[in-house]
Parts: C-alpha cells; structure tokens; sequence
C-alpha cells in the first residue's frame, strides 16, 4: 500500500477523517446490529471495463438488475487491479496479494497448499462456511489440476483454460451460453438445503473473447437483436492520432495484432462493440437470476453481493485491444458492494482508490474472520458502514511481467493526480532489476485520457524523481 505518497497532492480534508474515525469508533464499541455470518456472493467478470455498465453512466449498455443493486448498495468509482492479466489477478483475489508475493506470474504457476490456507475461501471454510466456484479459475488452469481444485472447495464447478473455447457450443448449438449455465450451476449451489453460511464465487468467462474465432464475443441468442439499429459509442482514444504517442514497442505488440481483426474498420468495430455490450447484458441478467431466487428462498436477508471484474479492456482505445498495460482502460474495474441485508439503504459513491487486493480481506471482514498477515490489501468495511479510514491510501503500486510473448513488461505507480509507468527491459534480469526501456508520466487532473506525456518536461523533473522513489520503495515493501 502507499500510505502518505500524495506526489504534492493535499490528502482529503483532515476534519472529515477525525470526524469519521470518531463515529466508526463509537459504531464498533455499539457493535454490529447484523450478528449472523453473511451469505458472500462474488460475481467476477473477465475483460469488464468500467465504463460499461448503466449505473457508471454509460447511456447505451442494458444492465437493469445491476441498475438496481448500485441504488442501495457502495459503488467504488475508482477501483483498480494491480496487475491486468486474468491469472495474477485471481490469485490476487483469492489472496489479497500483489502478485510479488503471491507469485503466480504465468497461467501454469498455482498458489501452494500452504498459499491455500490463508486465501479467503479456505479461511472461510475453516470458520463454518460452505464454499463454492464456478466458471473459470483461470490460475494453473490445466485439465489434469481439477481434482486438486475440487478438493479445495465444497461446490466445484470450474472450467479450464478460458472457461471453454466457445461461448456455444458447436457441436450442439441447442445448448445454453455459456453464461448462462454458470447462472444456473449458481442457482443449484444457492439452492442447497445447508444450514451454513455460504461464500459462492461465479466467475463469468463473459465477456472475454474467444480469441481467434471467426466471432469472439458471440452473445447469448436471446440477445442477438440488442443494439442491431444503435450506433454503439467509440472511445475517445480509437483512433490513430492516439496510437501514435504510444511507444514503438508497445505498437507493435500483441494488442496491436489482436485490435486489426476488431476494430481495423468502422464496420467492424461497431460489430465488436455490440457483441461485447450483449455479452455485458448477458452477465446482468443471470445477477438478476441469483439475486431473485435469494429472495425466493429467503436468503438475500442476510447476503452480501459483490460485483468485479478481473480487469479491464481496450475496445480499441489507442489502436490497441485486451489489457496488460497500465492505462486506464486496462487496470481501472467496476466495484459493487451491495448489501442485501440492508432494507433502507440508498446508494453511495465511493471515490478513494480501492484494489482488487481488498475484496479477500473485505470478505473475511464481513464475515468476522480473522484477516491473516500474509494479506497486503485492505478492508472495504468501513466505506460501507460510510466511513472513511484515516490512513487510506493515496496511491498504489502496479506491475505487469507475467511472461506473454510479445506484451511489453511494466511496473509503476498511480496516485490520485499522477500516474508514473515504468516500461521495463524485458530481460529476466532486467525485470528483476526494474531497469528502464522507457518512462511515461501523466498528470490525471489536467490530462484524464493519458494523451500528454510529462517524463521528458522539465518542470516535471521533480515529480518524475519522486516517482521513481515511490516505484522503487513500493516494489521492495510488497514483495
């Protein structure tokens, strides 16, 4: 974490916090008036940008069932991942690590059986719950682990790889979506006649692509005329002019190859956009499904639903497509806390930078477990009970190095005003050493779409240094 980094930022008003630290004082001596453990839903999208959903303010995407969640639940409005690859970033979710210390860097590398102890569902588990997973694990995602994943949860229903090469299947197109079935294994766990608590994680192989496809985001049937006749909006940075300022390595990279057969024509990125939207839609629908049968069953009473999504997604920002890099397209995510619980609770926004590092301790959390020590992210709680940590932190550390061909590797660091990226030699000494290809500095307050790059400004030199002191601490302390 970086407690204290404001890069010459002023940090939010100090009368705010004393006040806020005095009444979530009071409240924990009062107590918690919700004694029983919570039931813990995590639905967890892959490739969901942030910008993507109603609630966030997109005026085309339908997304009713999530609409109405964000009306009575915690909204965090700049929630990010600390690494944009789906591997590292489930593990990070399951740990609550940064991947320097959780170490699973590439997509054969599984977390230990003594790793396992302290992720949250396991700690859960040994306090009474009932624990579930379906969709895609993502982490060490070989066919031949599957009985080592099943013995790790109580409900297992996880796929390999991608979550399966095809949305539909081919060979028996009558089958349901894909997401679709994951909303009905998630229906059979919640289902369950089990007096425990349960923690259920869905993680949606929507809205990922099926990389090389002759569709990649081929939406449910149901969903096939959404958006036929709207003209679907195009990022402010689809265009050449942006791809231009990016550095020669990362034009020709991976994302570069993988934007030509989405977005290379007008035509054709209309096309991917309204896939990708149905995809979304999709994904609020089978929500819709979860949280009704919780209230068909009297469940929702005592559950908590979060709302995330693995990282996020270039619709052709730059000229690029995917993730992996440390714009904001790529690490910024969607974050709903909604608390079913709560009957009179009306929507909040939450603008402090939260982590996908924070659900597993904002989980044990609710949950009254124990957080362990290995875990380097940060409750959640105190936001939802309206109340803003006095040492919350002002930035964070990001880093990208998990061995894809051609993806450049980065680390760097983000606060509320500058973001500093730190394109790194891609040698594994280099990595290792944190040795420089290349540095970009952009000023968020002046310049919110990255176009302006300040590292070689000398008025800028200080920030610049200090930025590279932040790095360089940050990627010692989190290890």
């Amino acid at each position: 974490m970086i407690r204290g980094w404001s890069l010459g930022f002023p940090r939010q008003n100090p009368h705010n916090f004393r006040m806020n630290t005095i009444v979530f004082s009071l409240a924990l001596l009062l107590g918690p008036a919700e004694t029983a453990r919570p039931n813990l839903i995590i639905v967890h999208v892959d490739d969901l940008r942030y910008d993507t959903l109603g609630y966030l303010g997109n005026p085309v995407v339908q997304t009713p069932n999530l609409d109405k969640l964000a009306r009575k639940g915690t909204s965090f409005t700049n929630s990010f991942v600390t690494t944009s690859i789906c591997g590292v970033s489930r593990a990070t979710l399951l740990t609550g690590q940064w991947q320097r210390r959780h170490k699973c860097a590439g997509f054969n590398q599984n977390l230990t059986d003594d790793q396992w102890k302290r992720t949250y569902p396991e700690v859960l588990r040994q306090t009474g719950y009932r624990t579930g997973f379906i969709g895609k694990i993502g982490i060490a995602d070989k066919a031949d682990q599957k009985p080592m994943w099943e013995k790790r949860w109580d409900f297992y229903r996880g796929l390999p790889g991608q979550g399966g090469d095809e949305f539909i299947d081919s060979k028996d197109p009558q089958k349901p979506h894909k997401t679709q079935i994951f909303g009905d294994q998630a229906l059979e766990f919640v289902s369950a006649k089990d007096p425990k608590p349960f923690v259920l994680q869905i993680s949606f192989n929507a809205v990922h692509a099926r990389d090389g496809k002759p569709r990649e985001f081929t939406p449910d049937p149901r969903d096939e005329e959404l958006y036929k006749d709207t003209a679907m909006p195009v990022p402010p940075l689809a265009n050449e002019e942006a791809y231009g300022l990016l550095p020669k390595f990362v034009q020709d990279s991976e994302a570069r190859k993988r934007w030509k057969p989405r977005y290379s024509t007008p035509e054709m990125a209309q096309a991917t956009l309204r896939d990708y939207y149905r995809l979304v839609t999709g994904v609020d629908r089978e929500v819709g499904r979860i949280v009704e049968e919780l209230q068909k069953r009297d469940l929702a009473k005592n559950t908590v639903l979060v709302f995330t999504s693995d990282n996020g997604f270039a619709l052709g920002d730059r000229g690029l497509a995917d993730k992996w890099f440390m714009y904001e397209e790529s690490i910024r995510v969607p974050l709903l806390i909604a608390d079913l619980r709560e009957k009179d609770a009306s929507r909040c926004r939450v603008e402090s930078i939260v982590l996908n590092a924070d659900i597993a301790p904002t989980l044990l959390d609710l949950a009254g477990a124990k957080i362990p020590k290995e875990m380097q992210g940060q409750s959640l709680v105190p936001f939802l009970k309206r109340y803003i940590p006095m040492d919350w932190r002002q930035g964070f550390f990001y880093e990208h190095h998990a061995g894809m061909k051609n993806i450049p590797p980065s680390e760097g660091v983000r606060s509320e005003r500058f973001k500093y990226i730190r394109w790194l030699d891609p040698t594994p000494e280099g990595i290792k050493e944190g040795h420089a290809r290349a540095e970009q500095l952009f000023e968020l307050d002046s310049d919110p779409l990255e176009k302006k790059d300040l590292a070689a400004d000398p008025k800028y030199a200080q920030i610049l240094d200090q930025s590279r002191k932040v790095w360089q601490y940050q990627r010692k302390e989190l290890e």
